[in-house]
């Protein structure tokens, strides 16, 4: 049946003459003339600015109709209060007779109380309510539950009458619980209800899957599908798609994709139906099956589109998902937030900054630039592809910052090894009243221990640590260890890791043992070897570090003996590697490769190369050199280091004076930090190098990390 207008055209407008007059409708005049005409008149001009959203037009129409009925007074204030201008809200109440006041207008009073945010207002007109229904208890119950005020919500839920309590309220409760993190209550209530409709069960299964126990939502979905005379919509499907893709349930999944052909809900049509199935798909690792709902889609929306690209990205497709970003360009699909913020982590994933900067580009054409959201992935895509200074312009063009976006560019100074930013922005971060997490506290620990502050990372850590509101991790733990063994301090940080409240992980000896080497601590070194080995006799990471050390210390049977035991029990070590990209192709090279098409030409440039470091003075480091060779050999292993190659390629295939950003997988050597600080001031170029630590810039013989990482 369809739909009548929402405004239907008064009768009076096309009212005609008897048949012998000329003129076919009623002259202008004569509708000014009419008070029932103007008034209807006036009515339509009214709802119409509202509509439109133009209150002061809207208002001063409203105040020429004569004698308003109480439907356009609420009208008018639940505008007000959606414009959060409570006081106009109330003083237009106020002036309804009260003879023509009812109840809705009560109930709208009160629900732009709580739209205000103004509960207190709201709960004394609540008291003066000359009578009420469950609308008016349900209003102020689910206004305490959205502001997290559970407390308050169960107060009226209990003084409510019994013949008040509908389903709807109940629903209400059960609802406010789970998004409260309250799960155990809403079950409770939900067990107690007389009686439930579909979005009772439609709000605990999503309740349950919001909450971590989607697992259980998907019992309930099934006891749902089995009780006899509550209709299964398709927002009840998609909460149970919905949990069974974060738990990889896929023959659940299956089984709710056949439940959705039963009950009438066709996904070639119905597209928020499609675009579950689609993330469901994606997030059970079936991107195939996924293409293919995408495929029987018959009209694509962005919301489609969005969960095919998240979907590609969350399967670490980012070259598919870029190109699905193209598609929907190019089809005139307008992007969401959504969208853009799944392109820009996939290309962090491609680490291609170029394809970065061209959504970006479109991002500020949009106008979305000071969007958080848009904003923070802006913020980690450049801080991740070695541009932190971007980073910052873009965090500071953001509008309303949440904690993410200061997480974001903490964290992303403390990679760059810019700890004093860091601690400035958290300091801001205090001042505007943001509450931190656990995130800024791992960004700061981060940021002190890369940059040798010690005592500010124990006077953040004890702050911290004091907080109510947040507790301690082993993260936590490992990056303090991490600041006390890098800052010398090697036997304090191996006293911190034996006396945690929860028992150490190989992660935290691994980050004292890397320590060691540094400040040539074998005892302490050997300790952490063993607890590592005792927790993960194959951890090759501890095998190369401890050969190292001895290595180091030319201790060469120790090297051997190391070499022989992860040789018996099959540990392989992880090659080191370093790569670059370039007009979005990623150009990867291993220590003295020699495969790669350019190879002759690389060779050749760093043969200059070393010519020109040793003019300068450069002599190779024979520590960092870890094999018991003759020093000529040692020389040549250290001049072909993957990041020397990796380096040397940028050299050639890019414009003169432009930066060149490297990625390696493993920390830089000293030998090379120490060769790229001259090669940057040879060549006059700024070089980027990203490790398994930090972001390292080398400029003018100089290294942002002041030789400190």
């Amino acid at each position: 049946m369809p739909k009548k207008p929402q405004f239907s055209i008064p009768p009076i407008f096309t009212t005609t003459q008897p048949t012998n007059s000329k003129c076919r409708t009623t002259p202008f005049t004569t509708l000014i003339q009419n008070p029932k005409t103007s008034s209807t008149s006036l009515n339509f001009t009214f709802l119409n600015h509202l509509k439109n959203q133009r209150l002061d037009s809207a208002r001063a129409v409203f105040n020429k109709i004569p004698s308003p009925h109480v439907s356009l007074y609420t009208r008018m204030l639940l505008a007000y209060a959606h414009n959060h201008n409570l006081p106009e809200a109330i003083n237009l109440f106020n002036q309804i007779p009260s003879n023509t006041k009812d109840i809705i207008s009560w109930n709208s009073i009160i629900k732009a109380s709580i739209l205000c945010g103004d509960f207190i207002t709201a709960v004394k007109l609540f008291d003066k309510m000359p009578h009420r229904n469950s609308i008016s208890w349900t209003t102020i119950i689910h206004g305490f539950l959205s502001v997290g005020r559970v407390v308050d919500a169960e107060r009226f839920f209990r003084a409510m009458p019994s013949a008040d309590k509908d389903v709807a309220t109940w629903n209400a409760m059960v609802d406010g619980y789970c998004n409260n993190g309250r799960v155990n209550d809403a079950l409770r209530l939900f067990s107690q209800m007389p009686c439930r409709d579909v979005i009772s069960w439609t709000s605990i299964i999503a309740g349950l899957d919001r909450n971590g126990k989607s697992s259980q939502a998907l019992v309930f979905l099934k006891d749902m599908v089995g009780c006899s005379g509550v209709e299964i919509s398709s927002t009840t499907l998609v909460c149970g798609l919905s949990a069974a893709a974060k738990i990889s349930g896929f023959n659940a999944g299956i089984q709710i994709h056949c439940c959705m052909f039963k009950f009438g809900y066709c996904c070639g049509f119905d597209q928020f139906v499609s675009a579950s199935l689609v993330t469901f798909y994606a997030g059970c690792n079936r991107m195939d099956n996924a293409f293919k709902v995408f495929g029987e889609i018959v009209c694509k929306n962005v919301v489609v589109w969005t969960a095919l690209l998240t979907g590609y990205g969350l399967n670490e497709k980012h070259v598919e998902a870029l190109e699905v970003f193209g598609d929907m360009m190019r089809f005139c699909v307008v992007p969401n937030e959504s969208s853009f913020t799944s392109a820009l982590n996939s290309c962090v994933g491609l680490e291609d900054l170029e394809k970065g900067r061209v959504i970006h580009a479109v991002v500020v054409k949009m106008g979305l630039e000071k969007g958080v959201y848009v904003g923070n992935s802006l913020v980690v895509m450049y801080s991740k592809c070695g541009y932190i200074g971007d980073a910052l312009c873009v965090f500071n063009g953001i509008g309303e910052k949440n904690v993410v976006s200061w997480n974001s560019v903490v964290v992303g100074c403390a990679q760059h090894g810019c700890g004093l930013w860091a601690l400035a922005l958290f300091k801001q971060m205090l001042m505007e009243g943001v509450e931190s997490d656990e995130i800024t506290l791992t960004g700061l620990l981060s940021a002190c221990s890369r940059s040798g502050m010690l005592q500010k990372a124990r006077c953040i850590f004890g702050y911290f640590g004091r907080k109510r509101s947040m507790k301690l991790t082993i993260e936590h733990y490992a990056c303090m260890v991490d600041v006390l063994s890098r800052c010398g301090e090697v036997e304090e940080a191996e006293a911190l890791a034996m006396s945690m409240p929860v028992e150490a992980n190989s992660m935290v000896w691994l980050v004292l043992l890397s320590a060691c080497r540094k400040h040539s601590n074998l005892g302490v070194a050997e300790r952490a070897a063993k607890r590592i080995f005792e927790m993960e006799p194959d951890c090759s990471a501890a095998y190369v570090l401890l050969s190292n050390l001895y290595a180091s210390s030319r201790r060469w049977s120790e090297v051997a003996r190391i070499r022989m035991k992860m040789k018996h029990n099959g540990v392989v070590k992880q090659p080191g590697s370093s790569w670059i990209t370039l007009k979005g192709l990623k150009h990867e090279f291993l220590s003295a490769d020699r495969s790669h098409p350019l190879a002759e030409k690389i060779y050749e440039k760093l043969e200059w190369l070393g010519v020109k470091l040793k003019e300068l003075g450069y002599v190779p480091d024979q520590q960092f050199a870890l094999h018991d060779v003759e020093i000529e050999q040692t020389e040549e292993m250290l001049s072909y280091h993957s990041e020397r190659l990796a380096i040397v390629f940028g050299l050639l295939s890019t414009v003169e004076g432009s930066t060149i950003t490297v990625m390696k997988n493993l920390r830089v050597c000293g030998d090379c930090h120490n060769a790229i600080k001259l090669m940057a001031k040879i060549v006059d170029r700024e070089i980027v190098v990203r490790d398994s630590s930090r972001f390292h810039h080398f400029k003018n013989g100089i290294c942002s990390c002041g030789d400190y990482w």
